[in-house]
């Protein structure tokens, strides 16, 4: 009769070291789901903008997503180096994003470029600078 006993306890121990476990990496995953950032917020990836001031008071993480909205027919968003941001050069850009809705999930820590490529757009203050920190 005891031993029916302690086969059930070591069960129903075991169970629960299961659960406890499930439950820690479910709290893990919740804990890495990264925010999400509207740039621009309701005015959304456009050319009078002021991304400068948007970033004031953020913090950027990795796991964040920055979600661009903007008309497809009239920008997109480039992600570039430091050099491409400052120049607003395009021809060697890391990714090229035109659906007009991207999200883009920040992978990295340091800093990260984006600029809109379409005509004068970047020189005329459409670029995005951001410093990811863990």
């Amino acid at each position: 009769m005891y031993g029916k006993e302690i086969i059930m306890l070591l069960h129903q121990g075991s169970c629960l070291i299961i659960l406890s476990i499930i439950f820690s990496l479910c709290s893990l995953m919740l804990k890495s789901e990264g925010a999400n950032h509207i740039v621009g917020d309701s005015s959304g990836w456009e050319l009078l903008a002021n991304f400068t001031s948007w970033t004031q008071g953020r913090e950027f993480h990795v796991g964040d997503v920055l979600v661009f909205n903007y008309n497809r027919d009239q920008h997109n968003v480039m992600q570039v180096n430091s050099t491409a941001y400052a120049d607003c050069g395009r021809d060697n850009y890391i990714s090229l994003f035109t659906k007009g809705n991207d999200s883009i999930v920040i992978s990295e820590v340091g800093e990260h470029w984006f600029i809109c490529a379409v005509d004068d757009h970047c020189e005329n203050g459409q670029k995005l600078s951001i410093d990811v920190v863990p």
